[in-house]
This record gives structure tokens, C-alpha cells and sequence, in this order.
């Protein structure tokens, strides 16, 4: 007689308000970034800033909810294994989806780059159509000089773009150290690394505020100015959501540690945050690289 399979339980959630809620907040924020980008551009004022912060209040009531209730079915033993490796499954497969959100802006800026003012200068055989879109261009990058005649500065790699590489980079070290400690169970260094990580990822963000401002007081590096100033505000400030969605989760699970949540044999939670903080981190090296030195 063939031996009966025994089968892991499964926990099923009732009902839940928060994915729709957060598909609401997405459509708010991606609907409200478009037309706060081309106001930015044509020097117009309009709506698209009050619906880009609206999606952003959405998206944090939508945060604190779902989280909440994720953490009163996690600590109330509702979850199995198979919901663990399920989770795990969901969380790479996110993680892949915002590797290919960046992987099209950095196309964005590889082609305009790499073809698209070549051949404004004449390369590939474009000689006749370079003189009738732009006589007077020279292929260069940055591209400070834009067709109406913006004139901008390039922003250096030195100085705050640097400093914050050191940090993130920092942040990524002080991160393992967390999660090495959590799995020794050393309960005050976790919480010592922890709080260095969150605070490395806010002295992170006041820098980029400060760069943000010194582009557009000092350096006229502005949306306005050309592909330059969008690919160079699109890649940071895309990049500056996703540190602040980091920093969120890192204290999220930072005041779950203090109520003592979290065992070497059960952080999916923390680990889920550390990929994602590691992740936002390789991708900001990426940007250092291709947006401010090369």
C-alpha cells in the first residue's frame, strides 16, 4: 500500500484592499511623474506635482497597511515553508523587474549616447540629414549646448557624487554586518548595524537634495536642458525613490527588531530587505560609472 503524502499547510489571506490600493498609488505616481516632467521641461505650472505627491501618500498608506498585516499573520505562525520558499520566489522576481525598470533608462541613455548624436554629427552615412537638423553640432557628452541654445554645466563625479558612492557603498557593508549578526543572534549589534545602515541611507538622500539644488541654482542643470539634464534627473531621481523605499523597509524592520522580531531561523523579512538595499546599491555603482564618469 503506497505510502500517504503528507501535504505542507497553506495559509490563504482573506480579502485585501492593499493591492488595489497600491495600484492606485502606482498610476498616481507614474500619471503625475509624466506631467511634472514635461511641466519641468517647458517652464510650465500645472498638476502634476500635487498628483505625483498624492501617488506618494497613497503608496506610504498602502505600505503601512500591507505591512502591518504582513507582520500580524507572520508572528501569529500562519506561515509554512511553502509560503517562505513562495516569498522568496516573489521577492527575486521583483528584484528582476526593477533590474529591467533601470535596465531601460540606462538603453535610454546608451542610445542617445551612443547613436543618436553621432549621427546628428554626420557618422553613418547622415552627413545630409546632421546638416539639415543641426549644421552647427558636434558630437560630445555630456551634451551641455541644447537645439534652442540651453546652455548648462555637467556635473562632475567628484565632490557630493562621490561622497555618496563612499556612503552607499558603506551602507552595503554595515547592511551584512545586520543580517551576519541576526544569524548569530547578537541582538545589539544587529540593532547597532541596522541603525547605521538607516542613517547612511538618510545622510544619502539630504546629499542628493544638496546636489539637486546645486544643479539647478548653480549649475543651470536643469530638466530643461536637453537629454543631458533628463537622462541625468531620471536615473538619479528614479534611483532617490528606490533609496527611500530602502530606507523605509530598513526601519520598518529596524523597529521590528526592537520588539524583538526575528530569529536565525526565521528573517525572511530582513533578508528580503537586505536584497533589496544591496540591489539598490550595485545599481547606484552603475550609475556613478555610466552617468557621472564616463
Amino acid at each position: 500500500m503506497a505510502q500517504q503524502q503528507e501535504y505542507e499547510k497553506y495559509y490563504v489571506p482573506e480579502q485585501s484592499p492593499w493591492p488595489i490600493v497600491g495600484a492606485v498609488a502606482l498610476f498616481l505616481i507614474a500619471f503625475g511623474a509624466g506631467n511634472f516632467v514635461v511641466e519641468q521641461t517647458r517652464g510650465e505650472s500645472g498638476y502634476g506635482g500635487w498628483v505625483l505627491t498624492a501617488g506618494f501618500a497613497t503608496l506610504l498608506v498602502m505600505l503601512v497597511g500591507w505591512f502591518r498585516n504582513q507582520i500580524e499573520e507572520s508572528m501569529s505562525g500562519l506561515y509554512s515553508a511553502q509560503l517562505g520558499r513562495s516569498y522568496r520566489q516573489g521577492m527575486a522576481w521583483f528584484i528582476f523587474s526593477e533590474v529591467m525598470f533601470f535596465a531601460a533608462f540606462f538603453g535610454a541613455l546608451f542610445y542617445a549616447r551612443m547613436i543618436s548624436i553621432p549621427w546628428l554629427d554626420g557618422a553613418g552615412n547622415n552627413a545630409s540629414t546632421a546638416a539639415v537638423l543641426w549644421p552647427d553640432f558636434e558630437a560630445m557628452w555630456p551634451l551641455t549646448t541644447t537645439p534652442a541654445g540651453v546652455e548648462t554645466t555637467a556635473m562632475p563625479w567628484t565632490g557630493l557624487p562621490l561622497y555618496n558612492t563612499i556612503i552607499l557603498m558603506i551602507s552595503s557593508v554595515t547592511c551584512h554586518m545586520a543580517h551576519v549578526a541576526l544569524e548569530k543572534q547578537n541582538r545589539k549589534a544587529l540593532k547597532g548595524w541596522l541603525g547605521v545602515t538607516i542613517v547612511l541611507g538618510c545622510i544619502f538622500l539630504f546629499m542628493q537634495v544638496e546636489e539637486y539644488i546645486h544643479a539647478y541654482t548653480e549649475m543651470n542643470l536643469t530638466l530643461q536642458s536637453g537629454i543631458y539634464g533628463n537622462t541625468f534627473f531620471l536615473l538619479t531621481g528614479f534611483h532617490g525613490m528606490h533609496v527611500t523605499l530602502g530606507t523605509i523597509i530598513l526601519m520598518v524592520l529596524f523597529f521590528r527588531v526592537l520588539k524583538g522580531h526575528f530569529t536565525p531561523d526565521n528573517h525572511f523579512a530582513f533578508q528580503a530587505g537586505s536584497w533589496y538595499w544591496h540591489f539598490v546599491d550595485v545599481v547606484w555603482v552603475m550609475l556613478f560609472l555610466f552617468v557621472y564618469i564616463l
